[in-house]
């Protein structure tokens, strides 16, 4: 999989006049005073002031480890990534140049607990809830996560490519998930969904070939691959409305006065299209991800 170019720097800075210091001699020789230094423009509406941890930069977090395809070999610094290359899109937005991002790491949990923080913004596919918003300031959503179906090389499942190469094979999800009712719903296979205590227990009834495929989010899909499965083969998402899904958005401190901005600035790149493009780039069907029909 060739990896998107990361996303070019912009500078953002506000330009300051040339400061005009020059003298001129009256008609009796002596020199004027010089002409006061001219005061920098102060924010107007087009490019207001934005009050961050630390002036003049925006200060990020992400997880550690940070994992793909959110962010590529742990460094949120190159762009390369969806979430990374989210966060420098909406900096940009913001007004920030790309050197002016500084990255700081954080645990899911500690970053949503009350309290003071070290960061401007947090993203770590911290799902919408209104018990998380009663702590920290919470973004309009960034993505919104579908199911997904995966399996272990050499498994039953590993060849499908439709919803109907998936009818006859036994598929497993957590009981209470909408993973679970995505495969009632939208795959129906013949042996019914197989229901599973947790995440855990299903993950291992794949490993053990008692089921021939999992469904999950989107999310831990990838995860699953890239951190706890040998061999996992992401087989495809199921389609739109198969199952409930998930709303991602930046966390902030609570009653940030950046939560507005960054809401603007997020709603910028939807209405321009430039997230879906982003979306499309990273968590498309060129990531392996296709669409199941």
């Amino acid at each position: 999989m060739s990896l998107k170019s990361r996303l070019r720097s912009l500078s953002a800075a506000l330009g300051v006049g040339t400061l005009v210091l020059g003298l001129a001699a009256c008609a009796g020789g002596t020199p004027e005073p010089a002409a006061p230094e001219a005061e920098a423009p102060a924010a107007t509406e087009e490019a207001p002031a934005l009050a961050t941890l630390t002036e003049g930069k925006l200060t990020i977090a992400t997880g550690e480890p940070a994992y793909p395809p959110y962010v590529i070999d742990d460094a949120p610094e190159s762009g390369q990534g969806f979430e990374a290359a989210v966060a420098y899109a909406l900096a940009e937005e913001l007004g920030f140049a790309a050197e002016d991002v500084v990255w700081v790491r954080t645990t899911f949990e500690a970053a949503i607990q009350p309290g003071p923080k070290d960061f401007d913004l947090n993203l770590q596919q911290y799902s919408i809830t209104p018990e998380r918003a009663e702590n920290v300031d919470l973004s309009i959503p960034y993505y919104q996560s579908p199911q997904a179906i995966l399996t272990v090389a050499g498994s039953a499942a590993a060849e499908a490519t439709s919803l109907a190469d998936l009818k006859e094979l036994n598929i497993g999800a957590a009981s209470g998930t909408t993973s679970f009712q995505a495969i009632e719903e939208s795959i129906q296979p013949s042996a019914g969904a197989l229901a599973f205590n947790n995440n855990d227990d299903a993950k291992l009834a794949l490993e053990t070939r008692q089921i021939d495929a999992l469904v999950v989010d989107l999310p831990t899909a990838f995860y699953l691959i890239a951190a706890e499965l040998t061999d996992g083969v992401l087989i495809g998402q199921l389609p739109p409305g198969a199952g409930i899904s998930d709303e991602w958005g930046f966390v902030l401190p609570k009653d940030s006065a950046l939560t507005e901005a960054v809401n603007a600035a997020l709603q910028r790149l939807i209405d321009s299209g430039k997230l879906a493009e982003i979306t499309a780039a990273w968590l498309g069907s060129d990531q392996g991800a296709p669409v199941l029909q």
